[in-house]
């Protein structure tokens, strides 16, 4: 049953954990109906925090439907990186089923890990200035 688990250490609890994200995005990837935020961590494990505001997602059992889906998207992907994300959802969610929201969500998290792997390449890739040079 532990393979089910979605345990508080996978989740951004405080308000501290969100805003260090909003403060210091690294890394962006928009959709139409979503937007990812994330900054790396020192947890050594991928956390998610959701925000699903009532002016795009009018109803309660909307917003609850959308979180369920990103959660258990998220929760199946093994392979993420040290990374604290935040998921914006957008108007036109309410209208997306449950299959293509699916669909849609890990095309998402494979964007997030590329985007990931580009920008961990780029900096490991370029020397310091101050280190150019010496020998």
């Amino acid at each position: 049953m532990e393979a089910l688990s979605f345990p508080k250490s996978s989740r951004l609890l405080t308000p501290r954990d969100y805003a260090k994200v909003f403060d210091n995005v690294q890394i962006r990837v928009p959709h139409r109906n979503f937007l990812i935020l994330a900054t790396s961590n020192d947890q050594g494990h991928a956390r998610i925090g959701l925000v699903f505001s009532k002016k795009n997602l009018k109803l309660a059992v909307q917003r609850n439907r959308v979180k369920r889906r990103v959660r258990e998207t998220f929760r199946h992907q093994t392979d993420f990186p040290a990374l604290d994300i935040v998921v914006l959802g957008r108007r036109g969610l309410a209208d997306i089923d449950n299959a293509v929201l699916n669909e849609l969500l890990d095309e998402l998290w494979s964007r997030l890990r590329r985007k990931h792997r580009h920008s961990t390449s780029t900096v490991t890739n370029e020397q310091p200035a101050s280190t150019k040079g010496r020998g």
